[in-house]
């Protein structure tokens, strides 16, 4: 992973929100919410929480007197994730690094993070912090994605990307997002991490939109993808998106269109 592909500033958090997360952050949003509210934790501690997605599933879950602690490293996506959540006594917003969590040992009974744990520069010592805050007992819930090929439209744009920039075509959704999908390799660093108890279930669900350039505006625009496309050559956001948009209406057709998506769903318990 590259240092830039941290950086989720600008305009990226709305169209993040926007785009990515009808085309495939709530079906996975739902499923977590649940599991996180089936263990009817006290006390909930979300890392990476992106645009609010989960916050947003969750809280409606958790007990009135739970307290819910919302984080990200990223201020702007934090920011924007509060102005989307109604007002609720129960949530602390707080930006984090996951590697270095500026809470006590033993406080929670849940941490939770969905999509995040591919852009821990130390997975291990981001999992080893999870355990820390963790009461005995505690559960840490948190999903990655699978490899880019059963992840069609993720797939499809970074092939488009491929034919305009072929010396050097963007690799942000490969490298990071779909780049932490071994499973094997996940529960060995969570063993690592002092985990011993590890249920690991890959989730297939169904990305849909409503035409072809929903999902290239996604993935383009709402993405660090974006920064890619104009580092390789300004001003080539909305021709890039536009031959994705084509790519995507080639091969899906020209109307409403649906693909694969799938993620691995990780239960750990401290």
């Amino acid at each position: 992973m590259l240092e830039a592909d941290k950086l989720f500033s600008g305009s990226i958090p709305e169209n993040y929100d926007r785009y990515m997360v009808p085309l495939i952050f709530e079906p996975y949003a739902a499923d977590m919410a649940r599991r996180v509210a089936s263990f009817a934790p006290a006390d909930i501690l979300e890392i990476a929480a992106g645009s609010g997605v989960v916050t947003r599933a969750l809280a409606p879950k958790l007990a009135p007197d739970a307290r819910y602690v919302v984080t990200d490293l990223n201020q702007p996506m934090l920011d924007y994730a509060a102005s989307r959540q109604p007002p609720d006594g129960r949530i602390a917003w707080r930006q984090a690094d996951a590697l270095a969590l500026p809470f006590a040992d033993a406080v929670f009974d849940a941490v939770c993070c969905q999509f995040g744990a591919m852009f821990f520069p130390d997975r291990v010592a981001g999992y080893r912090e999870a355990r820390r805050v963790l009461r005995p007992g505690g559960h840490f819930l948190f999903s990655v994605w699978d490899r880019i090929e059963e992840n069609v439209f993720a797939d499809d744009v970074t092939n488009a990307l491929a034919e305009i920039f072929p010396t050097d075509p963007p690799r942000f959704l490969a490298r990071t997002p779909h780049g932490y999908h071994d499973t094997a390799l996940i529960r060995r660093d969570l063993e690592a991490a002092g985990f011993a108890a590890i249920a690991i279930e890959t989730r297939a669900e169904e990305s849909r939109a409503l035409s072809a350039r929903l999902p290239a505006t996604a993935y383009c625009e709402g993405t660090v993808l974006r920064t890619e496309i104009e580092a390789r050559k300004a001003g080539s956001l909305a021709s890039a998106t536009d031959h994705a948009a084509a790519a995507i209406a080639r091969k899906h057709g020209t109307g409403a269109v649906a693909a694969k998506i799938q993620a691995h769903v990780i239960v750990a318990t401290a």
